[in-house]
């Protein structure tokens, strides 16, 4: 009898014919060898990377890093303590002057000698992403390392440009970046590279969970001959990431994470000065219409939820399809998760490894079962799920009600819940309602139907027949309370940068009671009559002098002159201290009315013709010179300043006017050179409704200066003018009224300033708040704002030269007006990719 040929290795395997029949993958396993040198190396046992060297104080309790895929140890790190937050922003703080003053080509060179050095050890890198985090490694490798690499190089391009790309502006300082386990590498670099290029100086405080890559990488820069103090890395729990925040000398904290995080550090960090940018959680709508690829939409849901596991800020979770293809989608979907492998994350052949921990693993159960207790369909592929590791099934739930928690809440898991629609009106109001807004998916072949979708949702990135595609050129980040700021691209640039002439604001450390701020009212200023002498003005007719007509002024919201809800005046005195006139005193309903209007106005004025928002800015400006003495005049008996330099205010703002004007049709947006083969497009979109509380210095001009930028953009406003001089603010209104401006576009409401700020930043229907008022109302409006993640926009108290072109009309303007969305719309019908 003939013995077998095959050799040992072979034999008891399938036969190539059963292999063929069956598509069966086999292991092919990703060596771990450099890694595990790497980290034998170091002894498994690792401190901070501060000043271009390890440093390991006595004393420290540990955290042990553990391969999610089998439990076993990788490593020991430190968890620091306040004294290693000192040591670093020290290191950081000396290296920053001379950072910050090299040469933009200097600069360039050690960015691209990062990236070089990357290239080099990429697969190293790769692995270790894998082995630290538990993500498949064809992941890490393909995805995750590339775009660490384009990172580097991207913005070594911007450190080279900085001086005529950033005209105008300067790096902040020290910046102090915390960023979550799910993508550690990555998204480390999304902060670090803009933050660098710019000149700043950085500390990373990398996840609990995934701790091991932050400083590989922190060894390879200063191998690439960063120099010392540029970029630190301090290891620690939570609490200690609130220690770097939180530091006095940390000028910018970058964070990447949680909403809920986000909101404790916009409280913790309010009235600080310290620029912070927020890229937070999502429930981004995956929107199927009957004219979609199906074949195509079921590999791009894949990609889109179960990615990474579902650990993926921007994982598509909830699956929007139309009702004519909903049953054979469902149908597609269920089988292709069925070929969906799960195991070991250095296995190339897997789709979904571990989730991190074993208490995410816990979280994502316990909304799958609460789902499936409320009587939604869950559907699980559990038959290939290892015995050992942290794996959950990719999962599938149907039949949920619109308000339970797995429809609305991040679940970070690969968990989908899927839901239908009739019309493209539906599918926009059910991809709309959510209290996130980071990014979505349009599947369609119809491209007109996909641009007007991608233009009506309200998310910071849209792709077009495809999800998780991610590039340095363009900029990733959020609506609502997905937050704000943006992530790469040359929008990315702002988040790390501040105008020239602005210098870092320390603000006082007091403390103030934010249950009782400003909540009194009608107690700052008593309207009794008979207080003050009252300033009467008469006309002569006949020669007679004839008391003049009493001018009442009012409240102007919804294009209307409007009573004040609580029926009360206030009085505005001139500089002799007489009460030159009385003005409406708002209150909280008054705000509510006047947000009602703007909201109402919203989308006509947005959809508005960039042109013709133009004209009728221009037309303002006609209409505010043919009254140029009487506003002079008024200014002049108002404030005490001479007619002639209140001349000067009113030609200001007629010139304000114009300037802003221009700038309605000439700031729309670009198209982003990614390394899509298509077209990304960045589009600068509105904010929403702003509320904007203006100054008591020039009361014409920082009205003019503030309203202007916010509506040439699109925006619709809540105006609070100066609360000592409001008069010209008021007498405006006749000049919107002859200027074709539609109502609640611009609202006025008079009053006390800080009172009314308190409603506008509490409403949860307002999307920015402006203030320019006191150091202590600045710390209530970024702390108040916490609550649904507006942005905002305060002086702490430092007045600004509103006559100035840079303080009065610089870019920062623009900035505060838009939120950057991006566009990716792939091509391919012709050429291949």
């Amino acid at each position: 009898m003939a013995g077998s040929c095959a050799p040992a290795s072979l034999q008891g395997r399938a036969p190539v014919s059963e292999l063929f029949a069956s598509m069966e993958y086999g292991p092919a396993p990703e060596a771990p060898d450099v890694a595990q040198a790497w980290l034998e190396a170091h002894s498994r046992s690792f401190g901070h990377f501060i000043d271009g060297k390890w440093v390991k104080p006595e004393g420290r309790s540990t955290y042990v890093t553990k391969n999610p895929s089998t439990g076993e140890d990788l490593a020991v790190t430190i968890q620091g303590e306040e004294e290693d937050v000192d040591l670093a922003v020290k290191a950081a703080r000396k290296a920053f002057e001379p950072w910050s003053k090299l040469p933009c080509h200097v600069r360039a060179r050690y960015l691209y000698s990062i990236a070089r050095n990357v290239q080099k050890h990429q697969r190293l890198l790769s692995v270790m992403e894998s082995l630290d985090n538990g993500k498949p490694i064809r992941e890490s490798r393909d995805c995750d390392l590339p775009i660490v690499v384009r990172h580097f190089y991207h913005h070594a391009g911007w450190a080279q440009l900085m001086d005529v790309e950033m005209k105008g502006w300067k790096p902040v300082g020290v910046v102090g970046a915390i960023v979550p386990w799910n993508f550690p590498l990555m998204l480390l670099t999304w902060k670090i590279c803009p933050a660098l290029s710019m000149g700043n100086t950085v500390i990373l405080k990398p996840a609990t969970y995934t701790r091991l890559t932050a400083l590989l990488l922190a060894e390879i820069c200063a191998e690439a001959g960063l120099p010392p103090g540029v970029f630190n890395v301090v290891t620690g729990n939570g609490e200690f990431g609130s220690k770097l925040a939180l530091h006095p000398e940390v000028d910018k904290v970058a964070f990447t994470g949680s909403t809920e995080v986000g909101r404790v550090l916009r409280k913790a960090t309010a009235g600080t000065g310290k620029k912070l940018s927020l890229e937070l959680g999502g429930k981004s709508p995956v929107i199927v219409f009957d004219t979609a690829d199906l074949d195509s939409a079921v590999e791009g849901i894949v990609d889109a939820i179960w990615f990474n596991q579902g650990q993926v800020c921007s994982a598509g979770s909830r699956l929007l399809m139309q009702e004519s293809i909903a049953e054979d989608l469902i149908k597609r979907l269920k089988q292709r998760m069925s070929r969906l492998r799960l195991g070991d994350s250095l296995d190339k052949t897997i789709d979904l490894g571990a989730v991190v921990d074993e208490t995410q693993r816990k979280t994502i159960e316990e909304y799958v079962e609460e789902a499936r207790a409320e009587g939604a369909e869950v559907y699980q592929v559990c038959d290939a799920i290892p015995k050992k590791g942290l794996f959950y099934p990719p999962t599938l739930i149907t039949g949920a009600n619109t308000v339970s928690r797995c429809v609305t809440e991040e679940i970070f898991g690969p968990v989908m819940v899927a839901m239908t629609f009739r019309t493209a009106k539906e599918a926009i109001a059910l991809g709309n309602n959510t209290a996130y807004g980071l990014a979505a998916s349009v599947w369609t072949e119809n491209l007109s139907l996909a641009l007007e979708v991608s233009l009506s949702l309200k998310a910071g990135t849209v792709w077009v027949n495809g999800h998780n595609m991610f590039d340095a050129a363009a900029g990733f980040g959020g609506y609502k309370e997905s937050g704000f700021g943006r992530d790469g691209g040359k929008e990315g640039l702002y988040e790390y940068v501040r105008p020239e002439w602005e210098q870092r604001p320390h603000p006082k450390r007091d403390d103030i009671n934010f249950k009782t701020f400003a909540a009194s009212y009608g107690t700052d200023v008593a309207p009794v009559p008979g207080q003050k002498d009252v300033s009467h003005h008469t006309v002569l007719v006949n020669n007679e002098p004839i008391p003049s007509v009493d001018h009442t002024y009012k409240l102007y919201y919804g294009g209307a002159q409007k009573r004040p809800d609580g029926m009360y005046s206030r009085p505005v005195y001139n500089q002799t201290g007489k009460v030159l006139a009385y003005v409406a005193d708002s209150n909280r309903k008054d705000v509510r009315n006047a947000v009602e209007a703007a909201h109402k106005a919203a989308p006509g004025w947005g959809k508005r013709a960039a042109h013709n928002r133009a004209q009728i800015v221009y037309y303002m400006a006609e209409n505010l010179e043919l009254r140029r003495e009487e506003m002079a005049h008024r200014l002049s008996d108002l404030s005490g300043v001479s007619v002639i330099e209140a001349l000067e205010e009113v030609d200001m703002s007629i010139n304000r006017l114009f300037y802003w004007g221009a700038y309605c049709d000439k700031y729309g947006g670009t198209v982003q050179e990614t390394l899509l083969y298509g077209a990304t497009v960045m589009i600068r979109e509105p904010v929403g409704v702003v509320g904007i509380a203006c100054p008591d210095e020039n009361p014409l001009l920082s009205f003019v200066s503030l309203f202007a930028p916010a509506i040439v953009r699109g925006n619709v406003v809540i105006m609070i003018p100066s609360e000592k001089y409001p008069l010209p603010a008021l007498d405006f209104y006749q000049v919107f009224d002859t200027s074709d401006l539609p109502g609640g576009v611009v609202n006025i409401l008079t009053g006390s300033r800080d009172h009314l700020v308190k409603y506008l930043v509490e409403h949860q229907d307002v999307q920015a708040m402006w203030y320019f008022g006191s150091e202590q109302g600045s710390k209530f409006v970024e702390w108040s704002s916490a609550e649904n993640l507006k942005r905002t926009w305060v002086n702490y108290g430092i007045k600004r030269k509103w006559s100035d072109p840079q303080e009065g009309s610089g870019e920062e303007f623009l900035y505060h007006a838009t939120q950057c969305k991006n566009v990716w719309l792939p091509m391919g019908e012709i050429f291949a990719n």
